[in-house]
């Protein structure tokens, strides 16, 4: 884990951090989440808890601290994931609560306090403190949508969206050799057949698009729909999709 003293508007308030401790907590979250818990020895992982058809339910990042481990997810979604949790805990002696005594703080600084976001370095750096100093939501949301990435219930949908299509192969969002976790199967057979039809892209878009896109935030001109991979390519008729390398990489590559 991370710890820096917080800098003037660095706090992301709408993120939440919950602490799992007790009985082989890494073991525990190996079965369940999409990506490999190992490489907690390296630093956080971008990983997300999926329905048994491979949709995603909730997506995060995971710290170490100790022999603990601390889910940083939204914090509208915090109750749920943990209430998600305990039922996968059974009789598991393990403690999975709120920690309120940490906040998720954030730079868009390339160096500084903190980690380089793990699923692109360009978000920026990352750090877990003490609560404290101006929000920074609004400034991480239209740094995270002008590089293409979306984050969330609102963006990626609750059991809507299968998780290779909210483009978390390209962004270290899972591990393809880790063995089982809830939804594995269906996201191991995407991958293998190249059958990632569809993808989340940020759209910029001067109007409302209604149905046509997942979410629309009019202050940033920007919108996040669930687009055929062709569209991509040819264009929408209701707005300009965002193109970040990693993307045009990713669309450019079959898959592993």
């Amino acid at each position: 884990m991370t710890t820096a003293t917080p800098l003037a508007a660095t706090q992301l308030c709408d993120r939440a951090l919950i602490r799992l401790s007790g009985d082989d907590v890494r073991g525990f979250l190996q079965g369940l989440v999409t990506n490999d818990v190992r490489a907690l020895e390296a630093g956080p992982v971008a990983a997300g808890l999926l329905s048994a058809q491979g949709k995603a339910l909730f997506d995060f990042l995971l710290w170490a601290d100790g022999a603990d481990v601390l889910i940083d997810c939204e914090a509208t979604q915090a109750e749920a994931l943990t209430r998600r949790l305990t039922l996968y805990r059974l009789r598991r002696a393990l403690t999975i609560a709120p920690e309120p005594g940490l906040a998720v703080h954030w730079s868009a600084a390339p160096d500084g306090p903190g980690q380089p976001d793990p699923r692109l370095a360009a978000l920026g750096r990352r750090w877990l403190a003490a609560p404290g100093g101006a929000p920074a939501d609004a400034a991480w949301r239209a740094h995270r949508l002008g590089l293409g990435v979306t984050e969330g219930v609102a963006e990626l949908g609750q059991d809507k969206t299968l998780w290779l299509e909210t483009n978390a192969g390209a962004l270290n969002g899972v591990s393809f050799t880790k063995g089982c976790y809830v939804g594995q199967e269906n996201t191991a057979r995407m991958n293998w057949r190249q059958k990632v039809n569809r993808r989340l892209v940020v759209v910029a878009c001067g109007e409302d698009p209604g149905e046509a896109a997942r979410i629309w935030y009019p202050a940033l001109g920007q919108a996040v729909a669930l687009v055929r991979v062709e569209q991509i390519a040819t264009g929408i008729g209701w707005g300009r999709i965002v193109m970040p390398d990693w993307l045009a990489a990713a669309l450019a590559e079959p898959a592993a």
